[in-house]
């Protein structure tokens, strides 16, 4: 390291090689002062310097953006200590900026979260999954808002932000980004026990039908949340009243399956291009009709493609042919269903990593390749493998993927 020799005392050795030359160094020094008190103020403003510059970077001796390169590559489930080590570290694992640049390099992560029910005290709790560690991690608390409620909806925007709304006309959300519970606008209408009935397109939140107030019937209403706006806007009302049953999205259409006032199962398809609804009775739909399961999801658009587990055929995984409008059996996940004493219940189907990922009663998560069709899964073992096995108690409520 260089040294200023023109602030720097240890220059003094070579004044004092003669007494002439150390009377010519006390005649210039100042009276009552001597060099080393100069040399420890010196110091002092030097070390305060250094200090800010070391507390002022991310990480001391790199620039920040070496330091960002290297701090977003460090896997998701450690980022929670990385918020308690300073300041600027939780700001920075707070900014969009920072999990933009993890999604840039193909460092974004997806984690399965969960939410299910305590029969004992009636209450619902939730974890994730990490399917590279295969770890459940702990989550701060479902908001008293919801905490109780049996039946509410639960959709994604933006990738990272998980909603929950119905029940009541309030709407929270959680950021996987942050680690925490925010408040959103409330909806338009105060809907009591709200259905399968919600779906996400262009990231905007759609909601239909539902318990309303001082109304007896399921309503037609239906609204919609933009995120950027950060707002509810009413839509036009579905053709006929009914109460909503299951949805699925496609190629930007909302299908909605609701049982009308006649009791007879009806389907209504949405444009949000021209916000018009239209029956559909086609191929696609009227093989769905038999696919659903108390209203549970097990159809999944992925990919470009309507999956759907037939539990008619017990485990006969199909997809849908827009060519033919029909259904065709993709392959046989029989093997997975199968538990040690009973069958075992799928509860939900959701993409994860561009795979179908598969949600059991028991809370076991099994992974398929969708992408070799045609094959048999006892055949093939490597197009799917089990992730986690029986983990969380209590009764399934809803689940979603969440990236960050």
């Amino acid at each position: 390291m260089q040294v200023d020799s023109s602030t720097c005392y240890c220059k003094v050795d070579s004044g004092l090689k003669t007494d002439a030359g150390a009377g010519k160094l006390v005649r210039r020094s100042n009276q009552g002062i001597q060099p080393s008190i100069k040399l420890d103020v010196h110091r002092s403003k030097n070390s305060c310097k250094e200090r800010e510059i070391i507390q002022s970077s991310l990480i001391p001796g790199l620039l920040d953006d070496l330091a960002i390169a290297c701090l977003i590559r460090v896997p998701r489930i450690e980022h929670r200590k990385l918020h308690l080590v300073c300041k600027r570290w939780n700001q920075l694992l707070s900014e969009n900026m920072f999990y933009s640049l993890r999604k840039c390099h193909g460092m974004a992560e997806e984690w399965i979260y969960v939410i299910t029910r305590n029969d004992n005290d009636e209450r619902n709790s939730w974890h994730a999954f990490d399917p590279i560690y295969h770890r459940w991690q702990t989550l701060p608390p479902v908001p008293w808002e919801f905490s109780e409620a049996y039946v509410f909806g639960c959709e994604v925007l933006s990738g990272c932000r998980l909603y929950l709304f119905g029940g009541m006309n309030s709407v929270i959300f959680y950021c996987a980004r942050t680690n925490k519970w925010c408040r959103a606008p409330d909806m338009l209408r105060k809907s009591h026990c709200l259905r399968s009935s919600s779906c996400v397109i262009n990231n905007c939140l759609y909601v239909a039908g539902g318990k309303c107030e001082k109304i007896d019937n399921d309503p037609r209403f239906a609204e919609v949340y933009d995120p950027n706006q950060n707002r509810w806007n009413f839509i036009s009302e579905t053709n006929i009243t009914m109460a909503p049953f299951t949805r699925f999205v496609h190629n930007g259409t909302w299908f909605l399956k609701g049982r009308a006032s006649d009791l007879n199962f009806i389907w209504e398809a949405y444009s949000p291009e021209t916000d018009t609804w239209s029956p559909v009775a086609n191929g696609m739909v009227k093989g769905l009709s038999n696919k659903f399961d108390l209203g549970r999801k097990i159809s999944i658009s992925l990919n470009g493609q309507i999956y759907a587990l037939d539990y008619g055929n017990r485990g006969k995984l199909t997809v849908y042919n827009t060519i033919t409008d029909s259904w065709k059996k993709l392959m046989d996940l029989k093997p997975l269903l199968l538990g040690t004493s009973k069958w075992l219940h799928v509860d939900a189907l959701v993409p994860l990593n561009g795979k179908l990922c598969i949600i059991h009663n028991n809370m076991s998560i099994s992974l398929v390749d969708v992408s070799s069709p045609n094959k048999q899964v006892v055949s093939y073992p490597y197009i799917w493998k089990n992730i986690a096995g029986e983990g969380l108690k209590g009764n399934f409520v809803c689940c979603q993927v969440l990236e960050a």
